[in-house]
């Protein structure tokens, strides 16, 4: 592969933000329902994801990226905050799971590879591998691949589904299922009442992302309003 610089690797479909891309009446937000439990990340439907685990695929991402900028292919995403980026990713994963349960959806391994390589001929278009084409451009880890063509799978399955088993052909239906998509994800966040730990910061259901929480240092005496455009608590 030969040596390129300033790549660009553009982020995908597959909706980490709501219905854009992505990652849910208790909040997702900072022990909005209660605390972590002692040596979680994060807590979704009972379970947790632990901090061994995310600091463990927060390395992975970070040696991705060591190859890629060796390539001359530079993060896409800020750096500085992959912890928020891969649990984002690990909760995602766990959200299109329960909405697959929630909708009858069963994926195969088949369905799976098909969306993967779906994912690998957008790469090839760019001149980069699929695995820089995630890593570079959404911050995956790239041993979470195959949790990727599974989610993947299961979205577009949901999309056939809410516009009566046929592909959107018109503006109006896509928007119309990103829409429905969107409130799908939300319900299905909803009902695993995900808590993130305070230390990796927050839940914003306006993105279905984790963002940093606000600095406790510069705190009012009393608490203030969530920064502009996090919305910590279920809107669906």
């Amino acid at each position: 592969m030969s040596k390129r610089s300033n790549v660009v690797v553009r982020r995908t479909s597959m909706r980490v933000v709501p219905v854009a891309a992505a990652a849910l009446a208790c909040g997702l937000a900072v022990s909005a329902c209660g605390t972590t439990q002692l040596g979680a990340a994060a807590i979704a439907g009972g379970n947790r994801i632990s901090t061994a685990t995310l600091t463990s695929e927060v390395a992975n991402l970070n040696s991705a990226y060591s190859s890629d900028k060796a390539k001359g292919i530079s993060p896409q995403r800020p750096t500085g905050q992959e912890p928020q980026q891969v649990l984002t990713w690990l909760l995602l994963f766990r959200v299109y799971n329960r909405m697959a349960s929630q909708h009858g959806i069963s994926v195969t391994t088949a369905d799976s590879e098909r969306a993967l390589n779906a994912y690998a001929a957008e790469a090839k278009q760019s001149n980069v591998t699929l695995q820089q084409y995630w890593s570079a451009g959404a911050a995956l880890p790239p041993d979470l691949l195959p949790q990727l063509g599974t989610a993947a799978a299961i979205q577009e399955m949901m999309i056939l589904q809410l516009n009566g088993g046929k592909a959107p052909t018109t503006t109006a239906q896509e928007s119309a299922v990103d829409s429905s998509l969107s409130h799908q994800q939300c319900l299905a966040a909803k009902s695993l009442g995900i808590s993130v730990n305070p230390q990796y910061g927050e839940y914003n259901y306006a993105s279905f992302e984790v963002v940093p929480a606000p600095s406790s240092l510069a705190a009012e005496p009393s608490p203030s309003p969530s920064p502009s455009g996090v919305v910590t608590t279920p809107p669906c």
